[in-house]
């Protein structure tokens, strides 16, 4: 070994052995001299503070903090020197332990470089007034100093500070505020550049209280927080940064940035919260209280990427909170619904109008591009917004195109089922929000059906080929370009509901749409339907309670509303009928119709209808008024299949009629009259009538006028009344005059069984009396000769016979 070599490792060993030998000395003295280094300790440590340290114990450990001295102090205990008034310790230790610089100690100064605290509790506490018992500590006194003045070290610098089952609260009183942590462990690892210190920490935490409002709750209750966080403080800004590193709070991974601002009279701190992925339910057990309580009522079933900051004072007032959400392909679970396929990005912020405050009142969720399916419906929500939390408004633009086979879903058994046709949707909408849901949503914009194939259920009525345009305008629902096609009848309508949003919710039964409907052709046996009484929904009670929500009240609106008809047709068949040129006014009700003013061209003639149809479970009633003008009666009876009679049919009559008639019945849901059902009175009035091939009359003229022409018996003008009775006819007295014979005729036919007619016939042939023109004279010749008086009855089988009035004297 080289001489030199050997110098060097002697003077090494030499420094080695009287380092160590200085060491065992210095441990030796502290022991000897345990009171005094506890008493110069505990004076050093008490220099920056404006309270009292108080140390149980010490002991020494050689070894623990070699090449310094390891102290170990017991029941530790700090306090500001109000703490007799709040009671609040700032710190109570049962063991901590400090190594002492030794170079630094033999100067006779203590500089503590590394600081353990196991088995203790922090209290860092302000009062209702503002005060804090951190004021323990002195302010630092920023004048610079020489090296020499402070013995080369500081007393506030520590190498490495490490917690052990410590509990650590910040319990602000003034602004309601508390932050208490259970520190199962934290390591740090100091460094002091010239601009301030540095902190690298490893730490595991549990989360009891991160209230920065009391009255709300806390955010991350009960959560452990584990991992790195790299610290760092600069002097000159008076800020203190904080940056994670593979950092967890619960379960999931999360990456944290925050700020500390110390320079002002306030402490302003800014935490900005990552995660990239997480469950909804996981996310919501992080906020407080107050805000997870309504987020507890929505869920997104896979995991989402949110980013949160948290911004505000740690000295008062409520922080400012924006949480941006990233939800992409996921399922959204809403009360009472779910939606599918659902992409959007979404912003919470507490401070939706500047100035206004940290509040529910001022805080807003916004929604953006939103895209998702809703009971088979897809939909777009370009922007949407809920604001004023504590009582909510949603507010947006939605818009969804799909085929109209899907609305089945949504509407279910009680409103429409539909087989094809597409749907266009672009709406604005406005709602408050009850429970959760939208609730009286206010409605703008427009709804398109077209070529929507359908079942309108409630009136079991199929419509095909049928167009529909629904404009919001205001408060008002203007409905155009509609076409419906049932079968062969086409109808063009243009309608519009005034107030129909107040309405619709309020008061449905009030709703009044107008219609105007042209139609080319209308079968009205194709529109049965609407004899139907309406379906009732399936709901338990008889009457469905009126509804907030859009979809439900549909059905209210559908069977409460009424509509008022202005009809212009060219061509209306039903069955045998057939009229033209059609001017209807019409107002359907909840009850039935009401027949405002119909009038037709029918049979040469013209014919005017006004009444009303009261719809029932097991029978329709109806009430009509009728003015016939000049039709021809053939047709006539033949269009309404002879209005029940069995012993004259239309082929039995010629001439043309003019009638009123004011009666009432019944109606099936098929459009036939019920038998027996007819009550009123009928008016006729008959010119250049006929009575044809009548076989009664022709059977008894055999023998009682075999010389006349009984198969065609011409009757110029006959005036009757008619009152009718169920399954009876009254025929008022009334004078028949005719080519072949006159008679006064009155009496019963009956329908089915109760005919007695008198009949007085003179057999003086009226073919004499033609030339005679005296109205006087003919009255006079009318029942000159032998006279008839017979009647015509019905035997015990309901069959007609005619034979001698008894009854006549």
């Amino acid at each position: 070994m080289p001489k030199w070599l050997k110098i060097i490792i002697k003077v090494l060993a030499a420094v080695v052995l009287l380092f160590l030998l200085l060491s065992v000395g210095l441990f030796i003295y502290i022991n000897t001299n345990k009171a005094k280094v506890l008493s110069l300790i505990t004076s050093t440590l008490n220099k920056n503070l404006d309270g009292k340290l108080t140390i149980g114990d010490m002991e020494t450990a050689f070894f623990k903090g070699f090449p310094g001295i390891s102290v170990s102090l017991k029941n530790v205990q700090m306090q500001d020197k109000h703490w007799a008034k709040h009671r609040h310790t700032l710190l109570r230790a049962k063991d901590f332990d400090v190594s002492i610089n030794t170079a630094a100690l033999l100067r006779g100064v203590i500089r503590i470089s590394n600081i353990e605290i196991s088995n203790a509790a922090i209290d860092l506490y302000k009062d209702s007034t503002g005060y804090s018992n951190t004021s323990i500590f002195k302010k630092k006194d920023k004048t610079p100093k020489k090296e020499a003045d402070n013995g080369g070290g500081s007393s506030a610098e520590f190498g490495r500070i490490v917690l052990n089952n410590v509990s650590f609260a910040v319990n602000n009183q003034k602004n309601n505020k508390l932050f208490q942590f259970n520190i199962n462990r934290l390591a740090s690892k100091m460094n002091y550049p010239d601009s301030g210190w540095h902190a690298d920490l490893q730490l595991n935490v549990v989360a009891k209280s991160m209230a920065f409002n009391t009255d709300k709750g806390s955010f991350i209750k009960n959560k452990v927080l584990a991992g790195q966080m790299i610290a760092g403080y600069n002097q000159d800004s008076g800020k203190i940064s904080i940056v994670s590193k593979n950092f967890t709070i619960g379960e999931d991974p999360f990456i944290i940035n925050a700020l500390f601002n110390t320079s002002g009279k306030e402490t302003l701190f800014s935490i900005n919260v990552v995660a990239n992925e997480i469950l909804w339910r996981r996310a919501s057990a992080l906020v407080a209280a107050n805000i997870s309580k309504t987020l507890n009522k929505f869920n997104i079933v896979k995991p989402m990427g949110i980013n949160a900051t948290i911004a505000g004072s740690l000295d008062g007032g409520d922080p400012s909170i924006i949480v941006k959400g990233k939800i992409r392909n996921n399922t959204l679970t809403i009360p009472g619904a779910s939606i599918d396929s659902c992409n959007f990005d979404a912003v919470f912020t507490n401070s939706f109008i500047k100035d206004k405050g940290f509040v529910d009142s001022n805080s807003a969720i916004r929604l953006f591009k939103f895209t998702g399916r809703y009971n088979h419906l897809p939909f777009v929500i370009d922007t949407g917004s809920i604001i004023n939390l504590e009582k909510p408004i949603a507010t947006g633009n939605f818009k969804s195109n799909f085929p109209l086979v899907n609305l089945n879903y949504m509407l279910g058994s009680d409103i429409a089922k539909f087989s094809n046709g597409k749907a266009n949707v672009n709406l604005r909408y406005k709602a408050d929000i009850v429970d959760y849901k939208l609730n009286k949503p206010v409605i703008g914009g427009t709804i398109n059906f077209r070529n929507a194939s359908f079942k309108y259920l409630p009136r079991n009525l199929s419509l095909s080929n049928t167009s529909i345009s629904l404009n919001f305008v205001g408060n008002d629902l203007v409905l155009n370009n509609i076409r419906l096609q049932s079968g062969r009848s086409i109808v063009m309508m243009e309608g519009r509901v005034n107030n129909f949003l107040n309405l619709y919710y309020s008061a449905p039964e009030k709703i009044l749409l107008t219609w105007q409907i042209k139609s080319p052709e209308l079968r009205l046996a194709e529109f049965l339907g609407f004899l139907n009484a309406r379906q009732q929904a399936k709901t338990s009670n008889a009457t469905r309670a009126n509804s907030g929500n859009v979809v439900d009240q549909l059905s209210n609106v559908l069977e409460k509303g009424n509509a008022e008809m202005h009809m212009e047709v060219a061509k209306v068949y039903y069955k045998k009928f057939l009229a033209t040129n059609v001017q209807a006014d019409l107002l359907t009700s909840s009850d039935g119709i009401i027949i405002k003013n119909i009038g037709v061209k029918h049979a040469g003639g013209s014919l005017q209808l006004s009444g009303k149809l009261l719809q029932g479970k097991s029978l329709n009633k109806f009430t009509l008024n009728t003015t016939v003008t000049n039709v021809d009666i053939r047709e006539f009876f033949y269009s309404f299949d002879d209005f029940g009679l069995k012993g004259i049919r239309h082929e039995n009559l010629k001439g043309y009629l003019s009638a009123k008639t004011n009666i009432n019945g019944g109606i099936t849901d098929q459009g036939n009259l019920v038998p027996r059902s007819v009550n009123g009175v009928v008016n006729i009035s008959l010119r250049n009538g006929a009575l044809l091939n009548y076989d009664p009359l022709i059977k008894v003229g055999k023998f009682a006028f075999p010389f006349r022409d009984l198969k065609n018996i011409e009757i110029p003008k006959l005036d009757a009344r008619f009152d009718l009775r169920g399954d009876k006819i009254i025929i008022n007295p009334m004078q028949l005059n005719s080519s072949v014979l006159n008679a006064d005729i009155a009496g019963v036919y009956g329908l089915t069984k109760g005919t007695n007619i008198a009949f007085d016939i003179p057999l003086r042939n009226p073919k004499k009396d033609e030339d005679i023109t005296d109205k006087e004279e003919l009255n006079k010749r009318r029942f000159k000769g032998i006279v008839l008086h017979l009647a015509a009855k019905d035997d015990e089988n309901g069959k007609i016979k005619i034979g001698w009035n008894k009854d006549r004297k």
